[in-house]
Formats: structure tokens, sequence, C-alpha cells
């Protein structure tokens, strides 16, 4: 049996990844803006590119998870996709990205959309899990995002049947925070 060597730790930034697309008349809906299921496949390639780019291996996408669609994005619209690593779990990476639109011009920019993807880094050889490397979050908002990023897997492992509600940690001391406070 060999031993594998345990992946070293990145920075959140070394895996950064920023697509851009135009809006063109073949994506968009009868409206003119642009269809939620080909803005979903761009949010998978950009944040799959960002989960291989740090795993340094192929990846498949296991979940999407909190997809919020914000504000329209029009025909001849450019829009911008950035994805980040947000923490890793053994073999699986959660990535954020968020979506912006603006006109050709530049003008007009807003952010419209953002999500969590989360993929499972595989070897090379048999296609099997593999692990993922640790990410070190730098920033305030890296940081945020790292230490929230376990709620948010329970959430997923919840809805997935992975995991019975009971026994979700994180998510009981979160939301004991909230309980409601007696009057003296």
């Amino acid at each position: 049996m060999s031993m594998e060597k345990m992946p070293s730790p990145k920075k959140v930034s070394e895996s950064k990844s920023v697509m851009t697309e135009m809006v063109m008349p073949n994506d968009a809906n009868p409206m003119g803006n642009l269809m939620g299921g080909n803005l979903l496949r761009w949010m998978d390639i950009v944040s799959g590119i960002c989960a291989g780019k740090h795993c340094e291996a192929h990846v498949v996408t296991a979940s999407v998870d909190h997809v919020s669609f914000q504000r329209p994005i029009k025909v001849g619209d450019i829009v911008t996709l950035e994805a980040s690593v947000t923490r890793t779990f053994h073999t699986s990476v959660e990535i954020y990205v968020e979506v912006f639109a603006a006109d050709i011009k530049g003008q007009n920019p807003r952010r419209c959309n953002h999500a969590y993807y989360t993929f499972v880094a595989l070897d090379d050889e048999q296609g099997k899990p593999a692990e993922a490397p640790p990410v070190i979050p730098l920033t305030e908002i890296e940081m945020q995002r790292y230490e929230s990023a376990p709620r948010r897997r329970e959430v997923r492992l919840i809805l997935s049947g992975r995991l019975k509600p009971e026994n979700a940690e994180g998510l009981r001391e979160f939301f004991q925070h909230f309980s409601p406070v007696k009057n003296a």
C-alpha cells in the first residue's frame, strides 16, 4: 500500500477564477433575459475551473445550493463570473460564485446572482475521490465564508439525507444565538 502525500494548503487567491461572457440572443428567453439554465451552466464552468485549479485534479459537481437570481441580465450585457474556494472537506471543495453584469460600455454595473457549488476531487488513475488541499483564508470575507462553510455543509447533508438534523451540531450552535431572551 503506497503512502499518499497530503496536499499542501493553498491561499484562496491561488485558484480564484474569473470568466466573462456576452449574452447573445440564443442565450435568452422571449423576454430578452439570460435564461437561468444558461447562467447556471456558466457558473458551473467557472466554479469547476476554480475547484480544479485548487485541487490540481479533475473535479465533478456534487451539489449547487443557495442559488439567488436577484436582477435580470439582458441580451448584449457583459457577464463576469467570479469563483473562489471557501473551504475544503476531505475530498470536497466548496466554491462561492458571484455574477456581475454591465452593458458593453461598462455602464449599469450590478451584482445579479450568487451561489455555492460543491465539487469532489478525483484521482487520475481510477477517478475515485481524492484528498482536497486545505484552503488558507486571508481576508475578512474569506475568513467569514470559511467559518460559515461547515453550517452550509450540514444543511446540504441534511437535505441529501446523509445527516440527521439532530446531529447537526454547527447548526444547533448557530441557532442557539437566536433563541428568545426571557424577560427578567
